[in-house]
């Protein structure tokens, strides 16, 4: 047709040529209005949403889901046209669960629970038929719902129960899911990791919280988290304890006289670690900024590749899934990670008596070929002492 319109792969970073075509949001003969998301797309380090470049309806798509494509490829075709009159509103990215599958092996996996998030067609037939929440598992990227998965479900008798048809499927790994495996196995074989343990009486920090956070609110127009806290900790810690923030350079050690805080948040399609970069130059108000605008953004999958790259420190928290204590993995060629975990009351003696406190394990894992015991030990210590009084920040002791 000749009044066609290309959608082709843009240009999502100076070493990427290819991409990997994910979930295509609308289908042909669907309506989407100009800038609508029509399309995933996957890279070995991060995902991307192609927009509509005019209003109109799909009248093409010659990519499937799994398939491959170069930049500037065509993969579909549309044609400018008014929205009808019933049309549901734009289509955009769907967000998915911030589910925690590792992003370059900075946190410990949990598999995608039945029932991601659902399509908004495979809702309409699941209250079509009468489906709860949750009973049907999903085969889209990030564990999405997708039509075919319910139609499949009630093909199956709509049950998961023994004695119904019985189905494996076999799906090639994503760029991402295969960068990760590769990172994932390639960190435990060529560094010396160790992890170390301490734990941290959150009880000042949340008092910090309570006394201050409406006047901090209204002069920044943002919550006091505890993010920002640890940043500011682990900056002081570093500086103080440089071999962490240093690297393997072949026979060499490169430090760096800087602070580029990766900061894993959960994405549309998994964990995703966008960098602080010159954290030490970064108040509590534009750290807590930062990171609220990555977690919005990574979960439409607009994180650009340039924030994810790089990176001399992480800090991963696996408490906002409900983690108690793990092993997060360093992401090379980085030396450390820190990993934060759940908030839990406990029994603890303090001067001699027990009090109930809000307790945290902290871990540190780092290469050992980069950083000596001793300063692991005592880099997590500092970062102990600084959030248990946080008054050592200001007088820098």
């Amino acid at each position: 047709m000749s009044n066609e319109v290309e959608i082709k792969i843009p240009a999502v970073g100076e070493s990427i040529s290819e991409v990997f075509i994910g979930e295509w949001y609308v289908g042909e003969g669907a309506f989407v209005a100009l800038d609508g998301n029509v399309v995933g797309l996957e890279t070995d380090k991060a995902t991307f949403d192609v927009p509509a470049p005019v209003s109109g309806k799909i009248t093409r798509v010659l990519k499937s889901a799994g398939d491959t494509a170069a930049i500037g490829e065509v993969v579909g075709y549309m044609v400018a046209a008014e929205a009808p009159a019933s049309a549901a509103p734009a289509a955009s990215a769907p967000s998915a669960p911030a589910t925690p599958p590792p992003q370059a092996a900075t946190a410990t996996a949990t598999s995608q629970p039945a029932g991601g998030h659902v399509m908004p067609a495979a809702e309409r037939m699941m209250e079509t038929n009468k489906l709860a929440s949750g009973s049907v598992a999903g085969s889209g990227p990030g564990g999405r719902v997708l039509k075919e998965d319910v139609a499949r479900h009630l093909k199956n008798g709509g049950s998961g129960a023994a004695g119904g048809n019985r189905e494996t499927k076999s799906v090639p790994l994503s760029p991402i899911r295969q960068t990760i495996a590769r990172r994932l196995v390639s960190a435990q074989q060529t560094a010396a990791l160790l992890t170390t343990f301490n734990e941290i009486d959150m009880f000042a920090v949340k008092e910090l919280r309570q006394k201050y956070k409406d006047v901090f609110e209204r002069k920044y127009g943002i919550k006091l988290g505890f993010m920002s806290i640890f940043v500011r900790a682990v900056v002081d810690a570093l500086e103080e304890f440089p071999a962490i923030n240093a690297q393997m350079d072949g026979n060499k050690l490169l430090y760096h006289n800087y602070c580029d805080i990766g900061i894993a948040v959960g994405g549309g399609k998994g964990l995703v670690v966008p960098v602080l970069r010159n954290a030490e130059n970064m108040s509590f108000a534009e750290i807590e900024h930062a990171i609220i605008d990555f977690a919005v953004r990574a979960k439409k999958n607009q994180i650009s590749l340039e924030e994810l790259e790089g990176g001399t420190f992480t800090i991963t928290n696996g408490g906002v899934y409900g983690s108690l204590m793990s092993t997060p993995i360093v992401n090379p060629p980085q030396s450390g990670v820190l990993g934060m975990h759940g908030i839990v009351d406990r029994p603890v003696a303090v001067n001699g008596e027990v009090v109930i406190r809000p307790m945290m394990y902290v871990a540190l894992t780092y290469d050992h070929r980069v950083v000596d015991g001793k300063d692991a030990v005592s880099f997590l210590k500092r970062v102990k002492d600084i959030v248990e009084d946080p008054a050592r920040l200001i007088l820098e002791v």
